[in-house]
């Protein structure tokens, strides 16, 4: 019963999304802007455990001296950034290519990360739940001309999963990886606005195997317009173990990632848990003791 149960639920979800997408996509895109700004502001205001975690977080980036006042204000405007993501996820078949070219703010940055690709060396892109990282990868393609991989669920174990988008690297190929929250346990502890975080170590784990530049990323919303802030490379440490290595790049990545969210933290969709004060301690001792060697590796 309880997997027929599930099974319905999930053709339901899988319906309710195809309908979304068909819907949306026909929609002139002031009313779909319109229709998920307004469905937003209600998950905003019903304060359910989602927006609970993102004000938590949010609390974190603009320090305990903000008013309960401004934190609400910046949550809503968090939820309608959020909104807009999904929005534009479900428009994306019908957003050009012209377009992404003409709208996408980047400053001309991108041009180095398209000289290490020419010259034949892969590319992680580490970036955090930002503005709309998927509109990023697809501008990534218009602007560049080069495909890129990503994982939208890991393999497990975690060593199975980089070697899987290692292959990737080796051929010179490009690889844009979310890494702003540990999901797999293999992640490392980071100082992260004056706290311990966890953030996946894969993007720095992967620069370290295959030799690839690990470019970190910021995104956010412009007016209308996306913009898109690709840093310079975080170099391999000359000195130190694997796991010293791997740590001291994947915190050089969380600095570059608060930098971004503290410029623009309504901008940072996370609605998930971060910071190692709100993990339990079963859960550190568990995901501890799956990454032994602090790198996603066993």
């Amino acid at each position: 019963m309880r997997r027929r149960l599930a099974a319905a639920k999930g053709w339901l979800i899988y319906r309710g999304y195809v309908l979304c997408w068909a819907l949306v996509c026909r929609l002139p895109e002031s009313w779909a802007r319109l229709m998920f700004q307004f469905a937003g502001d209600i998950a905003w205001r019903r304060q359910g455990r989602g927006v609970q975690r993102l004000e938590a977080n949010l609390r974190r980036v603009i320090g305990p001296d903000a008013t309960g006042k401004q934190l609400r204000a910046l949550s809503r405007a968090g939820m309608r950034s959020y909104a807009r993501y999904w929005m534009e996820v479900f428009r994306l078949p019908v957003i050009s290519r012209e377009r992404l070219l003409a709208d996408t703010r980047s400053g001309g940055r991108e041009k180095a990360a398209f000289a290490h690709l020419a010259a034949g060396r892969g590319v992680v892109f580490a970036l955090p739940h930002m503005g709309n990282w998927e509109t990023a990868g697809a501008w990534i393609i218009a602007a560049g001309g080069y495909p890129f991989t990503t994982v939208a669920e890991r393999l497990k174990p975690e060593s199975v999963y980089l070697r899987f988008v290692a292959q990737r690297l080796r051929a010179g190929g490009m690889v844009c990886l979310p890494a702003d929250r540990d999901v797999t346990g293999g992640g490392v502890e980071v100082d992260f606005f004056g706290e311990k975080a966890r953030m996946m170590s894969g993007p720095a784990a992967l620069a370290v195997q295959t030799g690839a530049a690990l470019i970190p990323v910021t995104l956010w919303f412009e007016g209308p317009d996306w913009a898109i802030d690709l840093r310079d490379e975080i170099p391999v440490p000359a000195e130190g173990s694997r796991r010293d290595k791997v740590a001291a790049m994947t915190q050089q990545m969380a600095d570059v990632f608060a930098e971004g969210i503290a410029a623009h933290p309504e901008d940072w969709h996370m609605l998930q848990r971060v910071f190692v004060a709100d993990f339990g301690p079963g859960w550190l001792a568990t995901t501890d003791a799956s990454n032994p060697n602090g790198d996603g590796t066993r």
